[in-house]
Parts: C-alpha cells; structure tokens; sequence
C-alpha cells in the first residue's frame, strides 16, 4: 500500500471519529432505540456520500466560490443544529420531572414494532443525513483534502472516488458501533438520571455548534 493511502487512512479515521454533531446526534437517539441510533448513522455517512461526491465531480468548489449559497448552507446548518439541540435540552428538562426508576428506563426504550417504528426509523434517518450533510464546512474540508493525496501523474477521478469511499466506509463502521455500543450499555445508560445528564450534555454540544456557525456568519 502507497504511503500516501497510509497517512489518509489516518487523516480520514480521525475525522470520521472526532465527536461532534454527528457523534452527539448518533448518542442521543441511540439512547431511544438501538434502531433510531444505526438509522441516525447510517444518515450521517449518507450526508458523507453527499459531501464526497460533490468533492469528487467538482461541485463542491462551485458551493465554495459562491458566498450567498455557502452563506445559505452554513444558515440552514446552523438552525437545525439549533433546533436539534434545543429539543434535546427541552427532553433533558423534561425528564427531570419523572420519577421512573431504572428498571422501567430499558423498557420505556424498548422500539415498537408497526407504522410508528418505521416513522422513528425514517426520522433518525432524516436527522443524520442533515445533520452532516448541511454542515458548510464539510466540502471545504473535502476539497482541499482530497486532490492532496492524488500521486502527481495518476488520473485524479478513480484515486479521488477511492478516497471517497473509504471515508463513507469508515463512517459505515464508526458510527453504527457507536449506536451499538450506546444500546449495549442502555441498562445503565437509560437510568433516569444518567439520560438527563447525556441529553443536556448533547443538547449544549448542538446548540453550542450551531450557535457558533451562525455567529461566523454574521461575523463574516
């Protein structure tokens, strides 16, 4: 294997693994449902293909060269940031209001089956794919990063479509280990207490996010 598909390997994994939205957004509605949280990962590196693509055709630097739709898209990112953020310190507040024990918090996770399980699965879904896909920084980040480890003299579109797919396939494996992970240790995890305190720390991880893109915006 190349050196340079070495180090990229390395760049690529510390992105993908770096908590953020992503991780925050994963965390919190894994602890509804192991499925809301493969669903709300799966979202986010359908958001990654997104971004990898537009790198690889080029798009991405149309979206960069262009500052009233990269102004549009940092808005758009920063308020649903917001809004994720604002409904999860809303539900943390909520919670300190019930008095369940730890032995109904497993069960009040526990996903249903029928119409309304598939309408959370469509939900977590939605909200990973938007969450990573209006993040405004992502092309920059994926269009000056790419082109660098493209050997000098190799066609640029298969090497680029290469590095591409790894990062989805890393998102592929990180985030739904997240999930998985926040669902195996859902017994302690669900305690009433434990729940309130992972949803205001994620709630204040969105809203600070996107607090500060919209204040890069108007400061810009």
């Amino acid at each position: 294997m190349d050196g340079q598909l070495i180090a990229f390997t390395g760049i690529a994994a510390g992105m993908v693994t770096m908590p953020g939205a992503d991780f925050a957004v994963v965390v919190r509605n894994a602890l509804d449902s192991r499925r809301a949280g493969v669903a709300t990962a799966v979202g986010v590196a359908g958001g990654l293909l997104v971004h990898t693509a537009l790198a690889v055709a080029g798009l991405a630097a149309v979206l960069v060269a262009v500052p009233a739709l990269f102004g549009a898209v940092q808005l758009l990112g920063g308020v649903y940031l917001l809004y994720l953020g604002v409904g999860a310190l809303i539900a943390a507040v909520r919670r300190t209001g019930a008095h369940a024990d730890s032995a109904t918090g497993p069960a009040a996770a526990a996903p249903a089956d029928g119409p309304a399980a598939l309408l959370g699965t469509a939900r977590s879904l939605r909200q990973g794919f938007l969450t990573n896909a209006l993040n405004p920084k992502a092309p920059v980040l994926f269009l000056s990063l790419l082109p660098q480890f493209v050997p000098a003299g190799q066609p640029a579109l298969p090497r680029t479509l290469l590095l591409a797919t790894m990062v989805v396939a890393m998102a592929l494996v990180w985030f739904p280990a997240v999930a998985l992970l926040v669902d195996r240790l859902g017994n302690w995890l669900r305690r009433p207490r434990v729940t309130r305190a992972l949803e205001a720390t994620t709630g204040a991880l969105l809203t600070a996010l996107g607090g500060v893109l919209l204040i890069e915006l108007v400061l810009a």
